[in-house]
């Protein structure tokens, strides 16, 4: 048996502008859209599904797997944006990217609080 994960729902204020910072930051094709959702497809067949919370949505934490040549193009247009990110889940290291497991790493939010992260090696080295 195979089981592998679709697509996850995320909960935020402003589908278009939520899904708008994902694509923009990590340089993934246009969202499209299914039903009440904006859906951002990822490289393995994987979807992130916006949708618009009636109320304040609990921020979550996303973390995806990207190439060494990626890494430094994701962390510029982040820093380019103005915002912070850390090497730590906990957001104790500012500015800084970790090295966890022989790979680079590191954490920012987006605009509704979600905890996004970019990591080059799988946690365990894998």
């Amino acid at each position: 048996m195979t089981i592998s994960l679709n697509h996850t729902i995320v909960h935020c204020t402003d589908k278009a502008a939520s899904s708008r910072h994902l694509v923009e930051i990590l340089d993934l094709p246009e969202p499209t859209t299914y039903g009440p959702f904006v859906v951002v497809q990822i490289d393995n067949d994987v979807s992130l599904d916006y949708a618009d919370d009636h109320g304040t949505p609990h921020p979550q934490h996303y973390a995806f797997l990207v190439d060494d040549d990626s890494f430094e193009p994701i962390r510029q247009r982040i820093v380019a944006r103005g915002l912070t990110y850390w090497a730590d889940p906990f957001h104790r290291v500012e500015g800084e990217i970790n090295t966890n497991d022989g790979g680079k790493g590191l954490y920012w939010l987006d605009p509704d609080g979600h905890s996004m992260e970019i990591i080059t090696v799988p946690y365990g080295g894998g």
